[in-house]
């Protein structure tokens, strides 16, 4: 019933989904954070550049922000990322198109924390001393981080799917594979459920996992 599956390298390409998914998620989160201090920044001018910066890119589909890494950084500015190949080089710009936009949502979702912690928190720690960037690191960050756990697991598992845009610029992710597939096979059907099947394996427990640890960790007010 399978047998169309021979000469496909499916895990492969779902390996290469997960690869994709877990650095974009680690410069996301460290992108996003950056910008959700800009956005709560007591310098106008950092303010100014988060906010315009989330409005921005959350208002520009994925696959411009994807074909503008390609066509725009390679081909027209030469930004190849150290990549010696085009796979290489291919795999690391949709790494920085899916990182640059999914920060907007992280930045988002953060600051929507930060807003949960009560001022007065803030007021005590310039109280006793402590700068904008301490008060944040120690005080703010970390009950913002457990306040969001749930909206960051819906970041995450929106972050996989969007993987898939990676195919517009060859990168051989399970979309572009399962493109091969229904192309070079007469299957349609079962190769959906299959790659169906596999996204919904590599998402479900996330959301599950997250789920249990943001209850668990949830911030008591």
């Amino acid at each position: 019933m399978f047998d169309f599956l021979e000469g496909y390298d499916v895990l492969g390409a779902f390996w290469m989904t997960v690869k994709l998914t877990a650095l974009s998620a680690v410069g996301s989160l460290v992108w996003g954070t950056l910008l959700a201090a800009m956005r709560v920044s007591p310098v106008p001018l950092m303010r100014t550049f988060g906010t315009t910066y989330v409005n921005i890119v959350r208002n520009i589909p994925l696959t411009v922000i994807i074909l503008f890494c390609s066509a725009g950084l390679a081909d027209v500015f030469h930004v190849t990322l150290g990549g010696d190949n085009f796979k290489i080089q291919g795999f690391r710009l949709a790494v920085l198109g899916l990182i640059a936009y999914t920060a907007a949502f992280v930045c988002e979702a953060l600051r929507s924390g930060i807003n949960t912690v009560p001022l007065g928190q803030a007021e005590a720690a310039r109280a006793i001393g402590l700068g904008f960037s301490q008060t944040l690191r120690l005080i703010i960050l970390p009950q913002a981080f457990r306040a969001v756990i749930g909206p960051l697991a819906n970041v995450l598992i929106a972050l996989t799917k969007n993987t898939t845009v990676a195919a517009a610029i060859g990168v051989a992710e399970a979309a572009y594979l399962m493109k091969t597939m229904i192309e070079n096979e007469a299957q349609t059907l079962l190769i959906g459920a299959v790659f169906a099947f596999g996204f919904v394996v590599l998402t479900l427990p996330t959301g599950l996992i997250l789920g249990w640890l943001g209850k668990r960790l949830a911030v008591k007010r």
